[in-house]
């Protein structure tokens, strides 16, 4: 592809995007019409109003579960997982104690790291900006995330940028126009473009073009490159995110969940038009006088309550549209479209319930019921938004120095997301398994003596996330522990008076057997 600015790029691209952006626009004026405006918008543009609201409201409750899912607030949304084959060969240099004890610290090590970056997501406030995007890509099929080094999260609508994919579906070019403010350009930028307009703002041009294993940014205002943009970044720490609810196979745009039921949509909005204008003509009172007799209209119109005139009773009637039946047809055809829709956006699931804080559990089955409802969505997004993202914020918290470090050489993490990756409650889970398993099994007192009751601890404090160090005492303070009870069970049953020579023996000898033999010299 020839080009030789960003804004050439985006115009080569943007004739493809058209019958997308129809078909998202269409799908915008049945739901949520701000969402992708007519083309030529402004603020004094005024939007179609629907007669339904079920469109909207199937994908509010939609969106929000999905957040729900893709960004719990009670758990991690993803997992480090360590290289099975590097942590083994540690263990077999380290010993098997030493290999179990780097096994604890490194899981420890991989949930600080979780936390750490699910604490990223809170304080920069990156739940607002992915609403926003999931409700973009269930009406219009696709969006654009951009995560800048500092700073939260933009998310851009299809009518402002441009993507090109190879047969793969990997991308290849991303084009975003924005409108800026002049003074935000560099000086030498703004002066020339100063010299062709004076108009307040100006569009920029950004290019996101795949070189190899990375991607070369730049960007342009009316022709004239920015030096200061240019640069680089590898394909799997890019922070441009072009998402897209379906796959589709030569095309380089999605289409939209609410497009699959468009047909519903659009036949739930005639139908209540036809009844909400035609239940407003039938309130409507209107009163006939026959033409022919002797009352009066004007005599009628103008007479007060409780008046007297002249006329008869039957030169007068009142108009009623008898369209009773025909209102009930539509209203029965409304509640089946209305069913089918309830069922389609999840308006009729419960699975999560009104607390305030929701258990894994919850979230494991709303993930899997979207999963089942969106054909796959879940899996989609784990593996194109929560990847990418998770993978961005450990770049750039560790340029920071805002990771806890981890051993090179012994730790590959492998980030999972999906199902499977909700926090290291699935951990937990299978460790109370294992535990009362055994317990049934062999019984509390084998249990007791193969089972590690301090590793287990730290395992089960990782699984939920919480912060060992003060809580969980160590094998030295265990022993020091130990050494007190034994000093006043010997207290108590010698007398305050013999204990101390007792006492001055052990601990004589305990410093004996801990110093090192010294070497006599004699061969």
């Amino acid at each position: 592809m020839q080009y030789e600015t960003a804004q050439s790029l985006y115009t080569q691209l943007e004739n493809s995007r058209w019958t997308f952006l129809d078909r998202g626009r269409t799908s915008a004026e049945l739901t949520i019409p701000y969402v992708l405006p007519p083309e030529g918008h402004g603020s004094h543009t005024k939007y179609y109003t629907p007669y339904q609201g079920i469109g909207a409201r199937g994908v509010n409750n939609l969106s929000s579960k999905l957040l729900l899912a893709l960004l719990p607030p009670n758990a991690p949304f993803f997992r480090l997982v360590i290289d099975r084959y590097e942590l083994d060969k540690a263990k077999a240099e380290m010993g098997e104690e030493g290999g179990e004890q780097l096994r604890t610290d490194l899981e420890k090590a991989l949930s600080e790291v979780e936390r750490a970056v699910s604490q990223e997501v809170e304080v920069e406030a990156f739940r607002v900006g992915v609403f926003e995007a999931l409700k973009n890509l269930l009406i219009t099929g696709n969006t654009l995330l951009y995560l800048p080094d500092d700073g939260g999260m933009r998310v851009f609508r299809p009518d402002r940028y441009v993507v090109k994919r190879d047969a793969m579906g990997n991308v290849t070019h991303i084009a975003v126009k924005e409108t800026v403010a002049p003074f935000m350009l560099p000086e030498e930028v703004r002066q020339e473009v100063y010299k062709e307009s004076k108009d307040n703002n100006c569009d920029l041009y950004t290019s996101i073009v795949r070189n190899g294993d990375k991607f070369d940014v730049q960007q342009d205002v009316k022709g004239i490159v920015i030096e200061e943009s240019k640069g680089s970044y590898s394909i799997d720490k890019s922070p441009w995110l072009p998402l897209r609810y379906t796959r589709i196979d030569g095309e380089d745009y999605g289409r939209g969940f609410v497009e699959e039921y468009i047909g519903d949509l659009k036949s739930l909005e005639s139908l209540t038009q036809a009844i909400v204008e035609g239940s407003a003509a039938a309130a409507k009172v209107l009163f006939m006088v026959n033409p022919n007799g002797t009352t009066r209209a004007r005599t009628l119109a103008e007479a007060p309550n409780g008046a007297i005139v002249q006329g008869s009773e039957g030169d007068v009637s009142v108009l009623q549209l008898n369209k009773f039946n025909d209102f009930r047809v539509a209203q029965t055809v409304m509640a089946q479209i209305q069913d089918r829709l309830s069922h389609a956006f999840l308006l009729n699931s419960n699975v999560v319930r009104d607390a305030e804080r929701v258990t894994a559990e919850e979230i494991r089955m709303l993930s899997q019921e979207l999963e089942a409802a969106l054909g796959g969505l879940y899996s989609i997004l784990s593996q194109e938004f929560q990847l990418p993202l998770v993978t961005r914020l450990m770049d750039r918290m560790s340029k920071k120095g805002r990771l806890p470090k981890l051993p090179k050489d012994i730790v590959k993490p492998t980030v999972v997301t999906g199902v499977e990756a909700l926090g290291r409650g699935n951990d937990l889970n299978r460790l109370d398994m294992f535990l009362a398993g055994a317990n049934q099994v062999v019984g509390p007192e084998a249990v007791a003596q193969y089972v590690n009751v301090g590793d287990y601890f730290k395992r089960r404090a990782t699984a939920l996330g919480i912060e060992t160090e003060g809580l969980i005492k160590s094998d030295e303070e265990l022993q020091q522990q130990m050494q007190q009870a034994q000093q006043q069970e010997m207290m108590m049953k010698l007398g305050a008076p013999a204990v101390g020579p007792a006492i001055n023996a052990m601990s004589q000898q305990q410093q004996a057997q801990q110093q090192p033999q010294e070497p006599t010299g004699e061969q």
